[in-house]
């Protein structure tokens, strides 16, 4: 099998797994219990927040463990709530549906929002956002990698100019932490979100950032854990791993990237050999694992099964909205057309993979279009 569908799970991390491991089996215990097994899950609990802290040149005070990236998305978008006299908030039209479902709640709570629309290589630009935001905005929420094309967005141009108008900045970071180097110190960010799965953990946690000072709600009330901003027993596992996966994929940045970039240049030099298609996003401004390729005059979900039954796994966008018949939003904002739009998948790559991998896709993926075509 070839597995080039990283961006939708990752495969779980040795690391990761021997750290989750002993709450599984060992020490089942609840973290808020006092005696020696709840102690020890509480350490561990610490344990990672510090691991994750100093994977985003943070404070471990600053972190708060969630579910994944749609509670983090959540509750950072309907923290906005909390900016009394503020009820306009600015996000992408090309955010996961997280941020833009979320943002679709405060618009029914009477909220204006605005979706900015990105330039042809799916870049939202600051100057747009800085058009957008005047004194009755709230937050700003723009991703920092797109999760379909891979795309970078200028978020540290687009936080310096929230921080200089005075209004909260979130990034959703899910596909770029471990593809580019996140600093909390350096970055004008107050709140950014994490999900597990994505980067070697175990599904089923993740977490938000919150910059000391931002107003962040809690979008679950109960017995106070997290500080009282995310209730709920911890899923002390999937958060021992997390912790163990971010270390990793964030000690050596550079080597993976340079590593991961060289298959991904190589794949879409050899997509691009196939006639009539086309890559999307920008060619440059990517992060080293997304290829995200339309062929004409194909079914993309068609496609995404043939290759299933040669042994190449991708996806038609992001695994959240596969299999529900609908074209990308993110794809349909860039301005493609129909032809275009039905026939794109997506190839996400991880350092696990090798150069024989990439040519064997790129073929099996030429192959099947070539079949489809003259069927």
């Amino acid at each position: 099998m070839i597995y080039l569908d990283n961006a939708s799970s990752a495969p779980v991390n040795p690391k990761a797994l021997a750290a989750a491991m002993p709450f599984l089996t060992e020490n089942f215990a609840n973290p808020s219990s006092v005696h020696t097994p709840g102690r020890a899950a509480s350490a561990a609990l610490d344990k990672a927040r510090e691991q994750c802290a100093a994977a985003l040149g943070t404070l471990p005070e600053e972190i708060f463990f969630t579910s994944g990236g749609t509670e983090s998305d959540n509750m950072a978008v309907f923290s906005a709530l909390g900016i009394n006299g503020r009820r306009k908030i600015i996000t992408s039209a090309i955010e996961h549906p997280a941020v833009l479902n979320a943002c679709a709640e405060l618009s029914r709570r009477g909220f204006d929002v605005v979706r900015i629309m990105p330039d042809g290589d799916g870049i939202v630009r600051s100057e747009y956002v800085a058009a957008a935001i005047d004194d009755k905005t709230a937050m700003v929420s723009v991703m920092t990698a797109n999760n379909e094309i891979g795309t970078l967005q200028p978020i540290a141009e687009i936080g310096a100019l929230c921080r200089e108008r005075g209004v909260y900045f979130h990034t959703d970071a899910v596909q770029a932490v471990g593809s580019i180097p996140l600093d909390m110190r350096k970055l004008p960010v107050d709140m950014l979100s994490v999900s597990a799965h994505k980067i070697g953990g175990i599904k089923g946690a993740g977490l938000l950032y919150v910059r000391k000072g931002s107003p962040v709600l809690p979008l679950i009330v109960g017995g106070g854990q997290e500080r009282g901003i995310r209730s709920g027993t911890e899923n002390v596992a999937a958060i021992a791993a997390l912790g163990a996966a971010i270390a990793d994929i964030t000690a050596d940045i550079t080597r993976r990237a340079e590593k991961i970039t060289r298959l991904r240049n190589l794949l879409i030099e050899r997509l691009e050999m196939i006639p009539n298609s086309r890559l999307n996003g920008s060619r440059t401004l990517r992060i080293c694992s997304n290829v995200n390729f339309s062929f004409g005059n194909i079914d993309g979900e068609a496609l995404v099964m043939s290759l299933d039954l040669m042994g190449v796994c991708v996806s038609t966008a992001s695994a959240c909205s596969a299999g529900k018949q609908r074209r990308s939003h993110v794809l349909t904002a860039l301005g493609l057309s129909e032809n275009w739009l039905d026939g794109t998948v997506r190839l996400t790559l991880s350092e696990n993979n090798t150069e024989k991998d990439i040519l064997a896709a790129a073929d099996i993926i030429a192959e099947c279009t070539a079949r489809q075509r003259s069927g």
